[in-house]
């Protein structure tokens, strides 16, 4: 369990983790603990609203988070992001969107929905920051993203090409995340979501599950599963979802 949770926290962000050499499936089989990462960096960056929010207006906190999360993950989930919205944006055909989404230069599709997806976090931050959800969905938006990142995993297959003889130490771990993955990342996320925040919480869990469910959905279509990149859009797409639900103005 602790050599997993070190995996996970070294493939997902810059924190210091200790020296960890893991093959592509014991990496993917670490997915189980994706949600726990998540709340680590939900609670650095609730932390950091906490030192910030005395000294800047909302707006400014909110862009500091998103720089934050940037820095602590490497802008992996970012990168995956502008990769995926070119790919399907500009690609006809599979091998089309397959290609374009390994070229690392970022085109028009890719910047837009850069722009988008950051503008949105950083207006949804500052919309909770100062209310009582502002750390329920600081804590919470982060956890879903990497939950959700299972949960395509496990309902779609990796749609690269692998070679039979492919050895388990290289590659995608998303072609070892299977339902047993994600069983235990929903056990660890959804009671949190429920604990922190019972209606909301609830209601960000679902609403974000039911969209990766369609984005999974749209990717096999389009591509023939998921990579690495359509993970990471993904990520970006359900914690947008998440701050959304969390910055919503609800019927009292």
């Amino acid at each position: 369990m602790i050599r997993q949770l070190q995996m996970a926290l070294a493939f997902l962000t810059r924190l210091p983790a200790g020296r960890i050499d893991g093959t592509a499936k014991q990496i993917g089989r670490s997915a189980r603990w994706f949600p726990v990462i998540g709340a680590v960096l939900g609670a650095v960056y609730a932390a950091a609203v906490a030192l910030l929010s005395p000294l800047f207006s909302p707006l400014i906190v909110g862009v500091l988070i998103v720089a934050f999360d940037a820095l602590l993950t490497g802008a992996m989930h970012f990168d995956g992001l502008a990769d995926t919205a070119d790919g399907l944006g500009a690609g006809r055909t599979r091998d089309d969107v397959l290609c374009i989404m390994r070229d690392h230069a970022i085109g028009s599709y890719g910047a837009c929905a850069l722009m988008l997806a950051i503008a949105l976090k950083v207006a949804t931050i500052g919309a909770v920051i100062g209310t009582a959800t502002a750390i329920p969905a600081l804590l919470l938006a982060p956890a879903h993203g990497r939950w959700s990142a299972v949960l395509s995993s496990a309902l779609a297959s990796y749609a690269r090409p692998v070679a039979d003889d492919t050895p388990k130490s290289v590659g995608s771990p998303a072609r070892f995340i299977g339902y047993r993955e994600l069983a235990i990342a929903t056990m660890i996320m959804l009671p949190v979501a429920l604990a922190l925040r019972p209606r909301r919480g609830g209601a960000a869990f679902l609403t974000g599950a039911v969209v990766i469910a369609a984005w999974t959905w749209i990717c096999h279509r389009k591509i023939g599963g998921v990579t690495g990149d359509t993970l990471g859009a993904g990520v970006e797409l359900s914690e947008c979802i998440v701050l959304a639900v969390f910055a919503m103005k609800w019927p009292a």
